[in-house]
């Protein structure tokens, strides 16, 4: 049977309860409004989240003021704001470098990662082959594989993309393997009963199941091709923010690095916010398939 419409003008073929528990599903009802109840709590997290963040600055810089900690290693708030400003354009073009690379790491480990998990969760002989070889590819510490990729790619962005991508890719390949592997048999089974075909099996029954899992190594990723060009940039980097908060820590210049410590934690909150909304519409999406 057909679901009923919102429009009042739609025709309804079921009884009128059953049309208006169908135009007010959460979290939005009958022209897409979002929900009063939802949008308040909402609300309210974020309050406590700032206030919570409010807090915990002004803890910090009374504890500073009063003397508790040496402001050599642990600068006041208000310091480190001041710092910001010193620091601010040298910074940000070193974010920007940063994040450049990491973007590229970041969609060649997406690529890599779904592409290859989904074809090893489909396959189970090519799987029973790999599969070992890839947990203990996983298993094993990236940084041991640095001065390997340094010695054969030098210096420059080369070695921090392809380091990046190493270091997000198998996080992304095994979540994404183990959720196609474990899509409901009984899905599949129906699907194929009704005639579907194999690119309409992936597209209405497989990419709809895996959606939570792949946004999961999304955010899993993201967060490790982040870190893997920072190293890169650390270690052996002439540029970039891992050069940045290199050359600060070995110049003891404790407000500049949390000035520089900060914007690399902002970028990571918007990165990762940004992630959940994408969540939200292929959530969407896929109950609209379902």
């Amino acid at each position: 049977m057909p679901s009923p419409l919102c429009s009042s003008g739609a025709r309804s073929d079921g009884p009128s309860d059953a049309a208006t528990r169908a135009c007010s599903r959460p979290p939005t009802g009958c022209g897409g409004l979002a929900d009063p109840a939802t949008v308040n709590e909402t609300v309210r997290v974020r309050v406590v989240q700032l206030l919570s963040v409010a807090a915990l600055l002004v803890a910090w810089e009374a504890v500073a003021r009063a003397g508790w900690v040496d402001p050599l290693f642990v600068p006041a708030p208000s310091a480190v704001a001041r710092a910001l400003g010193r620091i601010g354009a040298a910074a940000l073009a070193g974010l920007g470098e940063t994040l450049l690379k990491a973007a590229i790491a970041y969609v060649l480990a997406v690529v890599i990662g779904v592409g290859g998990g989904i074809l090893l969760g489909s396959v189970r002989p090519l799987r029973q082959a790999v599969n070992p070889f890839v947990i203990a590819l996983y298993g094993m510490p990236k940084i041991l594989v640095l001065p390997w990729i340094m010695l054969f790619l030098g210096f420059g962005a080369t070695p921090a993309v392809v380091y990046a991508t190493i270091h997000g890719v198998f996080p992304i390949l095994v979540l994404v393997t183990g959720a196609v592997r474990d899509v409901d048999a009984t899905l599949v089974t129906v699907a194929r009963a009704f005639g579907a075909r194999r690119w309409q099996l992936y597209w209405k029954v497989v990419l709809p199941a895996i959606v939570p899992t792949v946004l999961a190594g999304m955010r899993l990723g993201v967060v490790f091709c982040l870190l893997g060009v920072l190293v890169v940039e650390m270690f052996a980097g002439l540029r970039g923010m891992g050069y940045v908060l290199s050359s600060l820590a070995n110049g003891f210049q404790a407000p500049e690095l949390f000035a520089a410590t900060a914007l690399v934690s902002a970028a990571s909150i918007v990165i990762v916010l940004s992630l959940d909304a994408l969540n939200d519409r292929l959530s969407q999406w896929r109950g609209d398939l379902r």
